[in-house]
């Protein structure tokens, strides 16, 4: 498996002539590096080692001016060589190169002791013994510690040797998909166009991939791709690669942007991060404080958003909110550094718990809770925990990807269990980011309060049969998505806790409930109508013979057509749904012969009257039992 060493150090320490004596690779690439005999931008080289592998290097410069490219190339480092001039022994960049590669999880690495043909035995001798109690306390605690001359030679073949064996023992833990490179330097080159580079962090490139520069969202497609200068058609992850990117110019795309494959990543204005503040810091940081934020190889200015306390003070670890100008691409689990706004320094670093921060209520606990766990979580329970936040929204499997550390067929597995065993409903399998899935205590929650919904429409109108479903999605259903809007009422159809019939929407247990009076009234109506047939008395006649007013009279109305008793022909006439019902019947049997019917026929086929004929065929037509086609009409159904 690929793997990265990066250097760390004090500058003029010797961190780019001690590679160039490993190597052959001169770093200073720059003319300004060569003028000024310092490391500005970040340097690359290879180390070919035995059995055919080959080590990458990454160097960076060691002046307090450039720590922010120093953070860039660090962020892509497997284990650190940290180097120390033996004549000058620790010195600021040491420390604060050293606290960074902690912020950023680096756990492994030896330490170079550069310069040796500087100084004498006992000198020599009194530095390992400072260094090594420097150490001490760190993650270098155990490395060992080689004293070296890039000008003579002495002890390079034991910093190869030892190199070597580090090399084979490593084993870099990265995922295989989520390919991520952070590009760390644009440029053109000659016959190809425009070049980026960096070090693919997960995953993997092949030629012929369409990619994304994000958060900017640029596109392309990668024509070429090279690693160490030499062209490849895959470059998997822990490898330096350069893409070449056709149909696109140096100015489209910069340092800080991260390549990957559609739809993978989700720039976002807010992370919630679990920072810890350096031991060494030397004040406090207060609640919104502006900061320099570092994220692989991008730099930009944030502020921090304390969510349990007024300020954070050094070592200390909390939960807060990191909030940007511009939206940022993360993953679970990524790391980064946090710079003082001014003076510039090091100040604290941390661990993304997700890049997709909602908004939570400062010093409220139901909101800081569930963020607590998930800093703490183990791996397989990280989805439940961020599903949770999610609340109705839910997540996508590809959402899930960038908040969770399981690789496609891990969290495909994990979220089969959790849909199996309760956990989590999938409520939409073709969702535009892939399948969606939401807790089950949200299902459950939402579940109850659309039931609550449906009793309280019942109490409101305790005379009619139901509440429509355009009416439920129109009002319970607003704030949610029609796919889990519809998976709710599914659930709960095919549970028995709500009854359907056609469109309307009832509690099983639910009657319509009349007073006396009312009930009295409806079966007034009922009987004038069943006595009417198809030819009812006019609505107003039948309000003045009973003393009432429409208004007084609607919600009766309402439950007989509700119920199917009663159709309404047109604004004042209503007559006996049975009545009704026999004569499509007595139209479809004419059909059968016929291919039209003009007004005469139907006046014939029902023993009506032209005042009555007129509304039914219209009436007929608006149902689309009957078509008209000029004066005369055709059967739909045939």
């Amino acid at each position: 498996m690929p793997v990265i060493m990066g250097t760390a150090g004090h500058i003029d320490h010797g961190k780019t002539t001690l590679i160039k004596a490993l190597t052959g690779i001169d770093c200073d690439r720059l003319v300004e590096e060569k003028k000024r005999g310092i490391t500005i931008e970040l340097g690359f080289a290879f180390m070919d080692l035995p059995g055919d592998r080959r080590l990458g290097i990454i160097d960076v410069p060691g002046h307090e001016r450039f720590v922010k490219n120093m953070v860039a190339g660090a962020a892509g480092i497997d284990f650190v060589t940290l180097v120390i001039a033996a004549d000058e022994g620790i010195m600021p960049q040491t420390r604060e190169h050293l606290e960074i590669c902690t912020l950023l999880g680096i756990k492994t690495g030896l330490v170079a002791l550069t310069k040796i043909d500087m100084v004498d035995e006992e000198w020599l001798e009194m530095v390992k013994e400072d260094v090594a109690g420097y150490l001490s306390t760190t993650f270098l605690a155990d490395a060992p510690i080689f004293p070296v001359s890039a000008h003579t030679g002495q002890g390079l073949d034991a910093l190869k040797s030892a190199l070597s064996e580090l090399v084979d023992t490593y084993q870099p833990r990265r995922r295989s998909d989520l390919a991520r490179l952070p590009i760390d330097r644009v440029f053109t080159l000659k016959g190809y166009g425009t070049v980026v580079t960096g070090t693919l962090i997960a995953g993997s490139f092949k030629v012929g991939d369409d990619v994304v520069a994000y958060p900017k969202g640029t596109t392309s497609k990668i024509r070429n791709l090279q690693s160490h200068g030499q062209p490849v058609q895959v470059s998997p992850a822990g490898r330096r690669t350069a893409v070449n990117l056709p149909g696109l110019e140096v100015d489209d795309l910069e340092r800080g942007e991260v390549l990957a494959l559609p739809g993978t990543l989700f720039p976002s204005l807010v992370w919630d991060v679990e920072l810890t503040c350096l031991a060494s810091c030397p004040r406090s940081i207060k609640h919104r404080t502006e900061i320099h934020f570092h994220h692989g190889t991008r730099e930009t200015l944030a502020r921090i958003f304390l969510l349990d306390r007024e300020k954070l003070e050094p070592g200390e670890t909390a939960i807060c909110q990191v909030r940007f100008a511009e939206p940022m691409a993360g993953v679970f689990g990524d790391r980064c550094v946090v710079r003082a706004y001014s003076p510039l320094r090091t100040v604290a670093g941390g661990r993304i718990v997700s890049p997709l921060g909602r908004k939570v209520k400062r010093f409220a606990e139901p909101g800081l809770e569930p963020l607590r766990r998930l800093a703490g979580a183990a791996r397989d329970e990280v989805i439940p925990v961020q599903l949770e936040l999610a609340g109705a929204e839910g997540l996508s499997f590809a959402r899930l990807m960038v908040l969770s550390d399981l690789e496609s067929r891990e969290l495909d597995k994990a979220l089969k269990r959790l849909c199996d065993t309760g956990g989590a409903a999938l409520v939409d399998r073709e969702g535009r980011e892939g399948r969606t899935f939401v807790a089950a205590s949200v299902v459950n929650r939402l579940m109850d309060e659309l039931l609550a919904a449906v009793a309280a429409f019942h109490k409101r109108e305790p005379l009619k049969q139901g509440v429509t479903r355009g009416e439920m999605a129109s009002g319970f259903g607003r704030g949610l998505s029609p796919k889990l809007f519809h998976f709710l009422l599914e659930r709960l159809l095919k549970t028995g806790k709500l009854a359907a019939e056609q469109e309307m929407l009832r509690l099983p247990e639910h009657k319509v409930s009349m007073a006396s009076d009312q009930a009295k009234l409806r079966d007034t109506l009922l009987g004038i109508y069943d006595t009417g047939g198809l030819t009812p008395p006019n609505l107003k006649d039948v309000l003045e013979s009973l003393n009432l007013t429409f208004k007084e009279a609607q919600p009766v109305y309402k439950v007989l057509m509700d119920q199917g008793l009663v159709v309404r022909i047109k604004e004042d006439m209503f007559c006996s749904a049975a009545a009704f019902k026999e004569l499509v019947a007595k139209v479809a049997a004419y059909f059968e012969t016929a291919r039209e019917m003009d007004p005469s026929n139907f006046k014939d086929i029902a023993g009506l009257s032209r005042k009555f004929a007129i509304p039914y065929l219209e009436y007929m037509d608006k149902e689309k039992i009957t078509v008209r086609v000029g004066d005369k009409r055709q059967f739909r159904r045939k």
